[in-house]
């Protein structure tokens, strides 16, 4: 189990029934009264909530999972090991061997459309509470796997479904990126009228922070919707000295370290370059790629992954107060009048932080970098200490799209295997209105 998690084990049951198979499928549940009951009470609206987090990321079925995985062989940041498992194999060939069958690209589909769903089952109930301070608390919890899930669509898809139901119309990925923003605006706004009561996170697994991790989360989407000065002002509301983190325990394991980190059979770091080519490879002295991996002593695979995957309890962090960083450095660099001197500010706070410096224990401690930079030359060196900084994030892919890194549908010349993922065949069949799958 999750740590720390205190739910009835008949919540939990009420809802398993609503497992998404598709955006096509009709969520009534046949058990009407129970549905009912579990969605008046604080403790049902926490158990909907508490499960949203084990969907996300326990197993290798999950959002986490998935997200960190299907990224990273688009990116090249994994080495396969093991030919054997095939959707990840697709993944490494890109091009058109990707399709609708990958069980991993359908997976994610359906995890978030499944925490959309449930999340707004609690967002929409909540208020309906006379405790508003536990309201408050379930809708920004909730709220934070429903942001998560509309941009994790978003990265890998052209278009996303505009709702959950039958034969449900489809908007553009930044219209996703723009309604992941107004679920955190409105989930402040609660939070805002209302504060989180002491007494909530008692209930809920521990290692997130509820409102540093609404506003980090809007500073990302604000980024990667072109938004530059909203996004530097969001990120700067951001506590840096706070960490918000998935937690694990024995009994429900880190996923990256279960399925493939514990083993040689699945995949490692592809090495200390990071797939990362020419000059924006990590420095020699780069005390972040120790913190990510490790030498193997393994004939398999040269490298062990460590950082986030180290072990069973590892946690996983849900933002990283460095990522904060660098979208100030990039949004002063991306103005319209580009602040490259603030930029340069920013991106040394991270070139020269040190581990015990930062809540995730992340630290470059390279020397300072010294300018004049043109804006082109900044943009890389941010792209770069993106890619090392949040190492198997899972935030790689929308990164060298938003960098201009370079993409062929042959794959010659290109950085990454595929651009945006094709649709789950499961969607296709059951949906008319599914878009035409991408070119690459």
């Amino acid at each position: 189990m999750l740590q720390n998690i205190k739910y009835n084990k008949w919540v939990v049951m009420a809802f398993a029934t609503l497992l998404l198979t598709s955006c096509k499928k009709e969520y009534s549940d046949p058990n009407r009264a129970t549905s009912d009951k579990v969605l008046s009470t604080a403790n049902g609206l926490t158990g909907v909530s508490v499960g949203l987090q084990r969907v996300y990321s326990l197993g290798r079925a999950s959002s986490l999972y998935n997200v960190v995985s299907m990224n990273g062989f688009i990116t090249r940041e994994l080495l396969l090991l093991n030919q054997g498992n095939l959707p990840e194999y697709q993944l490494t060939q890109g091009g058109t061997v990707v399709d609708g069958t990958n069980t991993m690209l359908s997976g994610l589909w359906t995890s978030s459309n499944k925490i959309i769903y449930d999340a707004d089952q609690v967002i929409n109930n909540a208020g309906n509470l006379a405790d508003k301070g536990t309201a408050s608390g379930l809708i920004g919890y909730a709220s934070i796997f429903k942001a998560l899930s509309l941009g994790n669509m978003s990265m890998f898809w052209e278009k996303i479904p505009a709702d959950i139901g039958t034969n449900v119309t489809f908007i553009n990925r930044n219209d996703g990126f723009t309604k992941a923003i107004d679920v955190i605006n409105t989930a402040q706004a609660a939070i805002s009228t209302n504060a989180i009561s002491a007494s909530f996170a008692s209930t809920i697994p521990a290692g997130i922070d509820i409102p540093n991790t609404l506003q980090a989360l809007k500073a990302r989407y604000l980024l990667y919707s072109g938004k530059y000065p909203e996004a530097l002002t969001a990120a700067n509301l951001v506590d840096l000295t706070k960490k918000s983190t998935l937690n694990f325990e024995a009994a429900a394991p880190n996923p990256i370290y279960d399925v493939a980190g514990s083993n040689f059979n699945v995949y490692q770091p592809i090495d200390s370059t990071m797939g990362l080519l020419g000059s924006l490879q990590p420095d020699l002295a780069d005390k972040r790629v120790p913190f990510y991996m490790v030498l193997s002593g393994s004939s398999a695979s040269r490298f062990l992954m460590k950082g986030f995957a180290a072990n069973t309890t590892s946690v996983y962090p849900i933002y990283y107060p460095g990522e904060m960083t660098l979208i100030k450095a990039e949004a002063y660099a991306r103005q319209t009048v580009p602040d490259l001197v603030n930029a340069l500010i920013e991106l040394n706070k991270i070139v020269t932080k040190k581990a015990i410096n930062d809540p995730l224990g992340i630290g470059a401690d390279l020397p300072m970098m010294v300018g004049p930079f043109t804006q082109a030359q900044l943009l890389d060196q941010i792209y770069r200490h993106r890619s090392i900084e949040m190492y198997m994030s899972g935030l790689k892919l929308e990164d060298m799209r938003r960098f201009g890194r370079p993409s062929s549908t042959t794959l010659v010349g290109s950085e990454r295997t595929r651009n945006l993922l094709p649709y789950p065949f499961r969607e296709r069949d059951n949906n008319p209105n599914t878009p035409a799958d991408p070119a690459f």
